[in-house]
């Protein structure tokens, strides 16, 4: 198997179709840029049909078809980015971290951490040794968009993936989590620290491998208090981003129910700042700072709604965004099973459509 390993943001494809760095950089675009978290999978039949005989495990380690799901959603709804087919476990994985990704439930952690004795499982992330399916799968999907459209690379944030490392599985109330960092801040911070260093590895080898930019998720980051956000979480999602700033890449920054956190949010780190549904995308915006491009910010449940209701609440976002440079258009959250592919591609038509028009002299 062959995988670059040099830096490639000094050689790194320009695209055709670059709305979404525009507005990564606050430049202005022809038309508000659109993809979807989740667009590579679940709500496509063509995906489905792959799931049949092959894993998610098994598709992100065979290059080729990894780059095939990758593909599939660009191709069936138009939008202006492929976002790489793959797992925010996928590096824990390669540290050795025993677990299982189970339909309809998610990561499930063989022995979760609980205490000092456990964090010598984390070892430090080689990226060309532990994950070279990764840095193919983009050596394969760069290879076939041909320069077409960017693609956007990934990791789980810390805290999200230290979640699950402590839980053992996917929680409500994160209890075991929150009371670790608690009762025991010493080994939470080693924790943390292991796992900011696992991701920033991890993210550096995909920008080295091509991607055009990356997004850190940190879906449950929103369990928290703002206080506890800055004691437990930024510092090392702080780590994260300045371990990027010198490739030039640009970088999004995402959680799921983080109205009381985006002001730290934006301290943490990110050319963009990913919204939820749960707060009104130009408020959202002026509390980030208009400095800072913005993603958001559809419940992705309106999907699967009649298309005058998508319509309108389509509109309604583009309305708040004020045809300003830097926004991004996509879902709060990942798209649902359910959601109907043909909805998703005349979305896309409709925010391509709705703003250009708003620029039109």
């Amino acid at each position: 198997m062959t995988v670059e390993h040099e830096p490639a943001a000094g050689r790194r494809a320009a695209v055709v179709c670059d709305r979404l760095l525009r507005a990564l950089r606050l430049e202005p675009a022809d038309a508000t840029p659109v993809w979807f978290m989740r667009q590579a999978g679940r709500a496509l039949p063509e995906y489905r049909a792959i799931k049949e005989r092959c894993s998610l495990l098994e598709i992100c380690r065979q290059p080729e078809l990894c780059a095939e799901v990758t593909l599939q959603p660009v191709r069936r709804y138009g939008v202006d980015a492929a976002i790489l087919y793959a797992d925010i476990m996928l590096p824990l994985i390669g540290v050795g971290v025993e677990l299982e990704i189970v339909e309809n439930i998610g990561p499930v952690i063989a022995q979760p951490i609980r205490d000092a004795a456990d964090l010598h499982r984390l070892r430090p992330l080689e990226p060309v040794q532990d994950v070279p399916y990764v840095l193919e799968g983009i050596r394969c999907t760069l290879g076939e968009l041909r320069g077409s459209l960017p693609l956007i690379g990934f990791a789980g944030a810390p805290f999200t993936l230290a979640s699950y490392l402590v839980e053992g599985r996917s929680s409500r109330d994160f209890a075991r989590t929150k009371l670790l960092m608690y009762r025991a801040p010493d080994v939470w911070s080693e924790l943390m620290e292991r796992l900011a260093g696992i991701v920033s590895a991890y993210l550096l080898a995909q920008i080295r491998a091509g991607v055009h930019a990356v997004q850190l998720f940190d879906s449950w980051v929103g369990a928290l208090s703002l206080d506890d956000y800055h004691r437990y979480v930024l510092p090392y999602t702080r780590s994260i981003f300045r371990s990027l700033e010198a490739t030039g890449v640009p970088t999004v920054h995402f959680g799921t129910g983080t109205g009381g956190l985006l002001e730290a949010m934006r301290q943490a780190g990110g050319s963009a700042i990913g919204l939820d549904w749960r707060v009104p995308l130009d408020t959202g915006w002026e509390r980030v700072g208009f400095d800072r491009a913005i993603q958001g910010n559809l419940d992705p449940l309106v999907l699967q709604a009649p298309w005058d209701v998508v319509r309108r609440e389509a509109a309604a976002v583009l309305d708040r965004a004020a045809g300003r440079p830097g926004h991004i258009f996509n879902t709060g959250h990942g798209l649902p099973p359910a959601t109907p592919p043909d909805q998703v591609a005349r979305l896309v038509d409709f925010v391509h459509g709705f703003s250009r028009a708003s620029r039109a002299p």
